[in-house]
């Protein structure tokens, strides 16, 4: 099945406007990171009271009945009630949300780090050089400790880094357009 010349050109105009989505998205979250994760946890709460509400009426009118009734009940009931409260207090809940979430990366990262340095201390006899592997280890102790004592700091990192990436995404999608229109001339 071949494609026509105008399905080209339309494919390569949506892949355009993603790009374009993409750039505003990236740019957005480097210019502003801290109201981009404010939207990110909008989001979250969004997707939450549609979960909730969905599983709600899907367990009361959708016939979707499980051997877990009243667990599903429940589940979907804090869903909802969790997305309402993200949305009545957005600032308040990303706070939360980013500190909780930091916290856990942190402590991962401080587990690894740990673990790294005393794994390579005790089987060093194994190896010839230990000392990548011990500074590999301290890095993760750092970057968990930072996470830890600066949760909001390094969130807003996070998405920086985040942004950049979208950002060069969104210049590929650009290139790949451009071929897409370049292809549905010649066709």
């Amino acid at each position: 099945m071949t494609v026509s010349a105008e399905t080209k050109r339309r494919f390569a105009l949506a892949t355009a406007l993603r790009g374009a989505l993409m750039l505003l998205a990236g740019l957005y979250a480097i210019i502003w990171p801290t109201q981009a994760l404010t939207v990110l946890v909008l989001a979250g709460g969004i997707l939450l009271v549609i979960d909730g509400a969905l599983g709600l009426w899907s367990l009361t009118f959708g016939g979707g009945k499980s051997g877990n009734y009243w667990f599903d009940v429940v589940a979907n009931a804090l869903s909802l009630i969790l997305g309402i409260l993200i949305l009545i207090s957005p600032l308040l809940a990303t706070i939360l949300t980013v500190t909780f979430m930091a916290s856990l990366v942190g402590i991962a990262a401080l587990i690894v780090g740990i673990m790294q340095i005393v794994v390579i201390t005790r089987e060093r006899e194994h190896y010839a050089r230990i000392w990548p592997v011990v500074l590999s280890g301290v890095s993760y102790i750092l970057l968990g400790l930072v996470f830890l004592f600066f949760p909001l700091l390094s969130a807003s990192l996070g998405v920086i880094v985040g942004g950049v990436l979208l950002v060069i995404f969104a210049f590929g999608l650009f290139g790949w357009a451009w071929r897409l229109y370049q292809r549905s001339k010649a066709a």
